[in-house]
């Protein structure tokens, strides 16, 4: 039979963990219609695979792009990481529903919460929605480059159906649990993939205010997820703290909080759970480990999204953050254009008096930035030991040899100094590497033992969020050449990854039609050259709405990846094609 695609010659990979195969691929209205030897068969056109990996197109479930996809059809950066299905409303943040009053309220959540510019959400969102129901309309009716489905945020919902008293953390009533439960179930009905829900002291308003849903009280949470009850679709997220701030003591009751939700919608709605080693309480990821263990075998699905590689962030003098923000020189000359910061800040007399001076505080009232960031002001002379420049070719899992606290100590200058120098470097355009969670032990054994679990999927890594901190949407590509090529120790087969980044996501999703490479599922698959693929160094651009700015990671080494048998990427660059679409739970 003609196809319309053969991609030739290629080692298949199918996602289901079995050996790679030399196999062929024919593609035909967007479905795989053949694998094998097609030396013989006809198509419309030929893709040379030889020599590459052929993969499932990935599904990241942990994704912020709720605002970006109104002005950005691509979803850049996913969309040239290998991804082709994306996960929006994660962490209880989001757009819809939403009403007008409020739109205000839920941008400057975001921009708090996920550090994306509040301006550009402002000029960027169309707001042609009230319902989520209306929300998945509007995005349904735009052409986009992969496939999408949506979350119903929980502070959404809350300020839905509580207007102001929502927003500042009133107790939900009866009433207006139910409220929120309708239009859970709405939306549920409509299509939203699930439900998720936030409860971290580090996610603050632009204000510095909590988020509307982070003390939501027991009766609140199972109200909602019994809105999953009857349906057979949906997952609930969920990302928390346990109350660290209130001592380990508070962990199991938080805990039981949290199960007590996904145990309201019922075993057949999976739930996920954020893992990750914070310094606070290094062991705590042991203990939520041990309790999806334990709901998993009285029946309750529970999964971890785990993080790759360390949790942190890039500080510069163009990111959100950096050391010296605080400091009261650097904040006199702080609204000046970059240029002028550098030669400012490389006069002697401005230098020496900057390295007397002690910062003030950045968080709290009026500023998004959670306590976290003085408290590791206040104790820089250590966190600087976890402080790393890059390179041309990012390293992700530096000693601590490599750090500029360790490069300060063997110059015998002060830590700040250091810094100073280092941030300078490139007219101020460096960027410096600093792992905040997973990295206690100046290396990645940790998040080895949490990927290689058996609960454990790829999560959290934030595409469209924290535009000026961090550029995590790489993840996928990281896996595939950290973890499967590159570590000396340690490495995870290829086969592994691939069923981890494909059908292990989608399966979780309840996403049947997609995951694998198997005749008759969707034509969503990548074309990578495995010995060629590398992460190049994070660069700020300004491409958002009212010209904010972002970080972007390119890749080389993706020959194309194809969503519903069009190529969206070849050779590291869009090609333009839209087909992806929103995907709507329950609906086979």
């Amino acid at each position: 039979m003609p196809y319309t695609t053969i991609i030739r010659g290629g080692l298949v990979v199918d996602g289901t963990g079995s050996p790679a195969r030399r196999a062929d691929v024919g593609i035909t209205d967007g479905r795989i219609a053949a694998i094998g030897d097609l030396s013989g068969a006809q198509a419309e056109r030929v893709f040379d695979a030889e020599g590459a990996l052929v993969t499932p197109g990935f599904v990241d479930l942990h994704t912020h792009y709720d605002g970006q996809i109104s002005w950005d059809p691509d979803l850049m950066p996913s969309s040239i990481h290998g991804v082709t299905t994306v996960v929006l409303g994660s962490c209880g943040v989001g757009f819809a529903p939403c009403r007008a009053e409020h739109r205000d309220a839920l941008i400057a959540l975001m921009e708090g919460v996920e550090d994306i510019p509040g301006s550009a959400l402002a000029e960027g969102i169309d707001w042609r929605w009230e319902s989520f129901a209306e929300y998945m309309d509007a995005l349904a009716a735009k052409p986009h480059t992969l496939d999408f489905a949506l979350q119903v945020p929980h502070d959404c919902l809350r300020v839905y159906a509580m207007g102001e008293r929502g927003l500042h953390g009133a107790p939900a009533t009866d009433d207006d649990i139910a409220a929120m439960r309708t239009e859970l179930r709405a939306a549920l009905e409509a299509g939203a993939i699930g439900f998720s829900t936030g409860r971290s002291d580090n996610h603050r308003a632009r204000s510095g205010a909590p988020t509307p849903a982070s003390e939501a009280d027991a009766r609140e949470l199972a109200g909602l997820g019994a809105a999953f009850r009857g349906l057979k679709h949906g997952v609930v997220q969920a990302v928390s703290d346990f109350d660290m701030a209130q001592g380990p003591d508070r962990f199991d009751a938080e805990y039981d909080l949290i199960e007590a939700m996904a145990d309201a919608a019922g075993p057949e709605h999976p739930f996920s759970i954020s893992l990750s080693q914070r310094d606070q309480e290094p062991e705590q990821w042991r203990r939520i480990i041990a309790r999806a263990e334990r709901a998993t075998a009285r029946g309750r699905d529970t999964r971890l999204q785990v993080a790759p590689r360390g949790i942190g962030v890039m500080l510069g003098l163009e990111a959100t953050f950096h050391p010296f923000m605080g400091f009261p020189s650097y904040k006199a000359i702080s609204h000046l254009p970059l240029a002028e910061r550098v030669a400012a800040m490389r006069d002697p007399a401005f230098r020496t008096r900057l390295l007397s001076e002690k910062s003030d505080k950045v968080a709290g009232d009026g500023s998004s930035l959670p306590p976290l960031a003085d408290f590791l002001l206040s104790m820089i002379d250590r966190v600087a030991f976890r402080f790393f420049r890059l390179g041309e070719r990012p390293n992700y899992e530096p000693g601590m040899g490599d750090s500029i606290g360790a490069q300060a100590q063997r110059q015998g200058i002060p830590v700040l100094a250091a810094i100073l120098d280092a941030l300078l470097e490139n007219d101020g355009h460096e960027l410096l590497y600093f792992p905040v969670y997973n990295y206690a032990g100046f290396n990645l054994e940790v998040v080895r033992e949490m990927l290689t679990h058996p609960l454990a999927l790829p999560g959290l890594s934030d595409g469209g969020a924290h535009v000026g901190t961090i550029c995590d949407a790489s993840f996928s590509t990281f896996l595939l050449t950290h973890w499967a090529r590159d570590r000396a120790t340690g490495r995870l087969p290829v086969e592994r990854i691939v069923q981890f980044l494909s059908h292990d996501t989608a399966a979780f999703l309840g996403l049947r039609d997609r995951g694998r490479l198997e005749v008759g599922l969707r034509a969503d698959l990548n074309v990578i050259d495995h010995t060629a693929l590398s992460l190049s160094r994070p660069r700020l651009v300004r491409d958002l709405p009212a010209g904010g700015q972002r970080l972007l990671q390119d890749a080389a080494g993706y020959r194309a990846t194809f969503v519903a048998g069009e190529a969206i990427t070849e050779h590291g660059r869009l090609t333009g094609a839209r087909p992806g679409h929103l995907v709507r739970g329950g609906r086979g």
